[in-house]
Formats: structure tokens, sequence, C-alpha cells
């Protein structure tokens, strides 16, 4: 299986050549706001779950094949939790050895109360965990994560690879309206955020698909309430412009999946990212997408996205949303949050 993807524009590390070490969609959390779907595996022990030289082999071969200027960072980030692969840290060290470009992990942060992966994550340059709430009560509401994953060793463990960590750490915060972009929550996460000590607090809204309908982006207010609440090292993170490889040979549809896998794409990215073929080959290929049953059109927001057919949206079917089973989730959902 492939698992290296892009490059792909990000919205903090240019050009990303994506790393993705677990299967879609392993995660021991459950986000309203995932733009993956809802979680399958949910699982919190650490697996091989791909061939650590397979992967490496994939990357050696990805970096070959680009010029010099055209990634700006090498990025492991999973299509669910990244440091559920038990060998993450000598696959880092491996990439490390292999180019002199920059290296991010992005998770969710649940497992950095082991030692174990405090110390494989040490070697990267960049680490980007998550933390949108500042109690216990809200952490289960917007992440649903694993029982075994509590808010407290969850703080723990952040504070912990703050103190030993030497690179970059920034952490992210994911703003849903209404949930998580009150004054009072506001206040409370930039207390904790306080005693942990990132290098930047980068702020982030749902652009894309989020796997719950009524999951909403913070109003122009939101935002800049966040930002004046948490202080001086937070940022407003904008949705990223740029260009999607798709590369120069192979099949397009398949190049297309595997971005999509782990990065849904507005359809209008994905044309653009076709235009250095000709017009017949951007329908023909959209074509060849939606009869290959590899991909699925989630609606979100007045937009039409593509995502990998694995992944689960409930409300969403061949692009259609079933309005009475929407609305039951909905309701449901609303009263868990």
């Amino acid at each position: 299986m492939k698992t290296v993807f892009g490059p792909v524009p990000s919205r903090r590390l240019g050009q990303s050549l994506g790393i993705d070490p677990v299967p879609l969609k392993t995660c021991n959390w459950n986000c309203v706001y995932c733009q993956l779907g809802r979680t399958k595996r949910f699982v919190t022990e650490r697996k091989n779950f791909f061939d650590p030289g397979e992967i490496l082999s994939q990357v050696k071969e990805s970096l070959n094949n680009h010029k010099p200027g055209e990634i700006d960072w090498v990025t492991f980030i999973g299509s669910g939790e990244t440091t559920l692969h038990a060998n993450l840290g000598y696959m880092i060290r491996e990439v490390k050895q292999m180019t002199s470009l920059p290296i991010a992990v992005i998770t969710n942060g649940s497992l950095l109360y082991l030692p174990e992966v405090r110390q494989e994550l040490a070697a990267s340059d960049a680490v980007l965990p998550t933390l949108d709430a500042g109690n216990a009560s809200l952490y289960r509401k917007i992440n649903r994560p694993h029982p075994q994953i509590t808010f407290k060793r969850m703080v723990d463990g952040l504070k912990d690879f703050r103190k030993e960590y030497e690179g970059k750490l920034w952490v992210e915060v994911m703003l849903v309206k209404g949930i998580n972009d009150g004054e009072p929550e506001l206040k409370e996460l930039a207390e904790l955020l306080k005693q942990i000590g990132p290098d930047e607090i980068h702020i982030l809204q749902p652009t894309r698909p989020p796997v719950e309908l009524w999951v909403q982006p913070p109003d122009e207010e939101g935002l800049l309430r966040a930002r004046a609440i948490l202080g001086t090292s937070a940022r407003i993170i904008h949705p990223a412009t740029g260009s999607f490889d798709l590369g120069t040979n192979g099949n397009l549809v398949d190049a297309i999946v595997g971005i999509i896998t782990r990065h849904p794409m507005r359809e209008s990215e994905i044309i653009e990212a076709l235009t250095s073929w000709s017009s017949s080959d951007v329908l023909g290929t959209l074509k060849e997408l939606e009869k290959s049953e590899k991909a699925q059109v989630v609606m979100r927001y007045g937009v039409k996205f593509w995502s990998a057919s694995p992944s689960f949206y409930p409300n969403t079917s061949n692009g259609k949303t079933d309005n009475n089973e929407a609305k039951k989730i909905q309701d449901r959902d609303k009263q868990d949050v």
C-alpha cells in the first residue's frame, strides 16, 4: 500500500511530503470535527501496522523524484493517530539520514504520557499535538477518546514532553462554533496552555468535511476572541493554498485517492491539480474517480469534497445526504456535547 503522498499544501509547513504510518482510520480518538470520518479502528495498542522498511523505501523514492525546493517539510501524519505505529521513532531517525529537510509529526498527543513515545519524537524538528479543551468534560465531548486516554494522562504527557523536547512544540486548537469558542472555555484552555508552555499555539477551524453534520467553524468574532485570550504565542491558521502534487507517473485516480485518503479535497482543488493535463483528461479522470468505488463525495458547507470511500460519514451516501438520518444523528450528538 502507498503510504507516502504529496507534497500537499500545508497551513504551516508549506509543501509537505506526507508519510502515513497507520491504516484508515486507526485512532484512539473519535473527534466530532475529524475530516476522515468516524473512527473504525478504536485502539490504543501500538503496532507495526505497515512494514517500516517499505515505508522508508517509498520515502526515498519520493525524495529522489522531487527537485530541491519542491518539498519544504517531511511530515508524519496518520490516517488516525500517528504515534500508534510502534516503530515511528526508528522511521524518523532513518528519514533524518536521507534528507536535510525538517521533519514534523502531527499527533493528537494522547500517547505522550508514554516515555518511549516522547523519546521517539525527540528526533523530529517540530511536533504538533492537539489540545481543544481545558477540562475533562469538554475533552470527552469534542475528542470522544478511548476510555484509557484520560484528560489528566494526556495533559501530564504534554507537560512532560515540553520539559524534554528541544524542537518546536506547536499546539493545535481546533475551534468548533458554540462548543469551545466561548470566553469561559477559552480562558480555561489558556490557563492550561500556559502551564504547558508551547512555542506557538495554532488556532484552527474545521474547513474540510467534519464527520458530524452539525459541526461549524467559528465566526470571525470567535477567532479573534480566541487569539486574544490564548495569548501572544497564538496565531490563527487560515486554510492553506497551493498545489497538490499528483506525480508524473502512474494512475491519476490512484494518485488522487492516495491524497484524499489522508486529506479530503474540494472538487475545485482536484480540478486545479489536474490542470497540467488536457481538459478532456480532467473530466475523464473525475468520471473515472466516480466509477472507481475508491472515492466518495461528501457535502459540507455547500461544498463538494472528495474523500476515500472507506471513510465513514454517517449521514452521507454516495454524496447525497439523507436528511432524516442526518437530523437523528445531529440531535443525538448535540445531546452528547
